[in-house]
């Protein structure tokens, strides 16, 4: 299989990328478009501004891995380990990152929009200013993460952990928070229009500037 930029020149040849040692490869820019790369090892791999648009990655390795403006849309990256990764702007619209391990990830100013995130550890990631509108984190793990300026209109945090996470002027206007654990997070600023905060925990949270107009009980 041969492995072509966007340009059409190209970057590595290798049999099959199912389970393939990709490990410090450099693949910047290249087109990996609807590829099947489940199980595959690219830790420490440059992916920046590749195409991986519908890519298979289940259970692929991408720890400490650079995505920079890589444009995973649509991709399968369930459980995939993306531990250090850096996918700052990166496109991950509609993309399925269940059960992946996101800890200590930068993601700041990516595009998740609608993506999936259902039991991922995204514990000290950040996501300054990212965009999660409409996305699914249901029972994800945010403790620490920061989230300050992050764009969460009417996403699913049902059961998320964001104990100690950094929300500073987020916007959470419509989002489920229901039997969220909001313990000692920083919510200063933050839009909670007509979000649901049944049973959510808020212990010791600092809520100043906080807009909570139309929100349910839970405060």
């Amino acid at each position: 299989m041969k492995i072509l930029d966007t340009d059409g020149e190209l970057l590595l040849e290798i049999d099959t990328l199912v389970d393939a040692d990709l490990s410090n490869a450099d693949l910047t820019g290249a087109d990996l478009s609807d590829a099947d790369l489940s199980g595959a090892n690219l830790t420490g791999a440059d992916l920046s501004d590749a195409d991986l648009t519908g890519a298979r990655l289940y259970r692929a390795t991408l720890s400490g891995a650079r995505l920079y403006r890589a444009d995973l849309t649509d991709a399968n990256l369930r459980h995939a380990n993306l531990r250090h990764a850096n996918l700052i702007c990166a496109n991950l619209s509609d993309a399925n990152l269940s059960g992946a391990n996101l800890s200590n990830a930068t993601l700041t100013g990516a595009d998740l929009r609608r993506a999936r995130l259902s039991g991922a550890d995204l514990t000290d990631a950040r996501l300054t200013c990212a965009t999660l509108h409409r996305a699914t984190l249901y029972c994800a793990t945010l403790h620490r993460a920061s989230l300050s300026g992050a764009d969460l209109t009417d996403a699913n945090l049902r059961r998320a952990r964001l104990s100690g996470a950094t929300l500073i002027d987020a916007a959470l206007i419509g989002a489920d928070l229901t039997d969220a654990n909001l313990t000692c997070a920083n919510l200063i600023g933050a839009n909670l229009t007509g979000a649901r905060l049944t049973c959510a925990t808020l212990i010791d949270a600092r809520l100043y500037r906080a807009t909570l107009t139309g929100a349910n009980s839970g405060i």
